[in-house]
């Protein structure tokens, strides 16, 4: 499940990307197995990252050889708050749900300024407000569990203060609108959502949308994510250039608030 759009995010073989807050992987491994740039994944969980670290290779053995370019793929633990790589080490970043888990996530967007190379892209994700806001009103443990969400991200104070980190924005949309249902269901029933049959069965429609991508769901959710994608994507240049910036002429739909 990819939250970054390649249309308004363009990778280029020969590039540098990290991704901060890699997680399990899922970004981090696209980047490196179908983009072929070299990929870098950073987070604090050993436990994610070993799973990210199976996952790759399990994903470049499910894809042919003229599918997949050689890159660079490492992931490491470390700190957002510290980040162990020079100045201008990256041609492009990647948080994606991560800055609502971060007490300080003023000095981690410094961190991403600053490992950034002049004119890199950075894209960062943080759930939508509203919905965001049903999920902590169904259930406290949501977002009270170990390495919760500490915030809830207004999206237009964010981009600017994103802004004001020294980053100019040139896009924005929502995602996954099929899944805020799904978070719902799991804060509506969280102490018994693993065994819930309506959770249950969702989830498996959830997984054969994203294994099968039907036309219809697909049609639906682009619909319905300008107002109830789970997520706000934003795009960012380092700096006040706009070098290569893809045309937002044929941008698909209105910029999410």
């Amino acid at each position: 499940m990819q939250t970054v759009d390649r249309d308004f995010f363009p990778l280029e073989p020969g590039q540098r990307i990290l991704d901060l807050g890699c997680g399990e992987g899922r970004h981090v491994i696209a980047a490196a197995v179908l983009d072929g740039v070299d990929a870098i994944g950073v987070d604090l969980s050993l436990d994610d990252l070993s799973t990210a670290q199976q996952r790759e290779a399990e994903f470049r053995e499910s894809v042919s050889p003229a599918e997949t370019e050689a890159a660079l793929f490492a992931v490491m633990a470390g700190d957002a708050l510290r980040l162990p790589f020079a100045d201008g080490s990256f041609d492009a970043v990647i948080c994606s749900e991560v800055l609502e888990h971060i007490p300080n996530y003023r000095a981690a967007l410094e961190e991403i300024h600053r490992v950034l190379k002049p004119g890199g892209r950075l894209c960062a994700s943080v759930p939508r407000a509203w919905c965001e806001k049903v999920c902590w009103s169904l259930s406290r443990e949501y977002h009270q569990v170990l390495g919760g969400h500490l915030r809830i991200f207004n999206a237009d104070r964010l981009c600017g203060e994103i802004e004001a980190a020294g980053f100019e924005n040139y896009y924005r949309h929502g995602a996954h609108a099929l899944h805020t249902i799904y978070w719902w269901l799991q804060c509506l029933f969280w102490k018994k959502r693993d065994s819930n049959w309506l959770v249950r069965q969702y989830h498996r429609l959830l997984v054969w949308d994203m294994m099968q991508q039907p036309s219809l769901t697909r049609a639906l959710e682009r619909a319905l994510n300008p107002t109830l994608g789970k997520s706000v994507v934003m795009y960012f240049l380092k700096g006040s250039s706009n070098p290569g910036c893809p045309s937002l002429s044929a941008s698909r739909g209105a910029p999410s608030r």
